[in-house]
This record gives C-alpha cells, sequence and structure tokens, in this order.
C-alpha cells in the first residue's frame, strides 16, 4: 500500500513537471487612454471640427507568444457611421524586439517609431495618427487600439506606407500569434442650433 501511495505521487509529480508551462497572455497598457474611461483632449483629431491635438499615446506591452517575430498596432472605432467602421492608425512590421510606442510615434515626421516599422494609410487618407473625431451629438464611440504578435518579420501583401487598413488586416488574419486590446472612448456633444 505504501509503495502505491509513493508511485501515485511520483506519477502526479512528474505529471506536473511535464505538463506545458501556460502561456502568459498578451497585455497592452497605455498611460494616455486607459481601458473603458474617456479619451483626453491630447489624442482626439485636429480638424473635421474636432480641436484636439492629435498626439498618439504611448503603448507598452508584456505576454508575446513563442515565435513572435515583429509586431502591428490599430485603432479602430466601429461605431462610425460608414458602413465599414473607421481606422484611425496602422502600423506593421515593428521588430520583435519592441515592447512599446513611444507618445507622438504616430506623427510619422516625427520619426520616433522604431525603425522598419511602417505607418500606413488611415481612412483620414493620411499616414501615421489620426485621432478620434466623432459626429457631433453622437453616443461617445468605441475606440480599440490593438497591438498584434506576428509571426513573420515582415507582412507578405502590405509592403508601404500605401497598403490599406484592410490589406494590412488581411495579413494580420492569416499571421497574428496573439493580440492584445484596449478600449477607450470619446464623444462630441451635439452642435447648439442656430
Amino acid at each position: 500500500m505504501h509503495n502505491k501511495l509513493e508511485l501515485g505521487a511520483a506519477v502526479v509529480a512528474f505529471g506536473m513537471l511535464a505538463a506545458p508551462a501556460a502561456h502568459a497572455k498578451m497585455q497592452l497598457t497605455s498611460a494616455e487612454v486607459k481601458n473603458g474611461s474617456t479619451i483626453k483632449n491630447e489624442q482626439v483629431f485636429k480638424g473635421f471640427g474636432c480641436t484636439g491635438d492629435n498626439i498618439s499615446p504611448s503603448l507598452s506591452w508584456t505576454g508575446a507568444p513563442n515565435g513572435t517575430k515583429s509586431f502591428a498596432i490599430s485603432i479602430y472605432d466601429p461605431d462610425a457611421p460608414t458602413g465599414s467602421g473607421w481606422w484611425h492608425w496602422v502600423v506593421f512590421n515593428i521588430p520583435a524586439s519592441t515592447t512599446s510606442i513611444a507618445k507622438n510615434a504616430g506623427d510619422v515626421n516625427a520619426k520616433i517609431m522604431p525603425a522598419g516599422a511602417i505607418q500606413s494609410r488611415t481612412d483620414f487618407g493620411s499616414n501615421g495618427y489620426g485621432g478620434p473625431c466623432p459626429p457631433p451629438g453622437d453616443k461617445p464611440h468605441h475606440y480599440h487600439v490593438t497591438v498584434f504578435a506576428v509571426d513573420v518579420d515582415k507582412l507578405p501583401d502590405a509592403q508601404d506606407q500605401n497598403a490599406s487598413a484592410a490589406l494590412v488586416g488581411f495579413d494580420l488574419h492569416f499571421h497574428t500569434l496573439g493580440k492584445a486590446s484596449l478600449v477607450g472612448l470619446y464623444g462630441r456633444p451635439a452642435e447648439k442650433k442656430k
């Protein structure tokens, strides 16, 4: 009886050692955009009637899966009245050694983004970051900030800054190993009638 208990304990202990370690889930944080909170005017678009500073938020992430060879970032508003949402920021081919992006890296002229990263076209029709700017009077829109762990160094179809968000999304569909998101909210008051 004693030997059977020892054997059973040894099998359980070995099973625990042999079991694969659980993968840490990716996590995304930002000093400027808190999950579920209102986005500050600093990150809001400047134009289309919006008077923000259009400064992209800083982002930091942890827990990338094994095999990650690059990262991508997007900010997407599914509430935009377009039938297809609105892409506010699309970045890809971020080197795998990167675990954070500095505030204002979305300004392509500032050249803050890590070497090799590509900021492609947003639905504003330009490259780089374009902040929230929903129609006046809409309920607050949900801005999904996502970092993707990618299994290739460079996306195969999205080649340069002219790549559309849809093309980048197509590549990411087939090459994402893991991802993490947070959601910021932003709405504008209705315009006063004259």
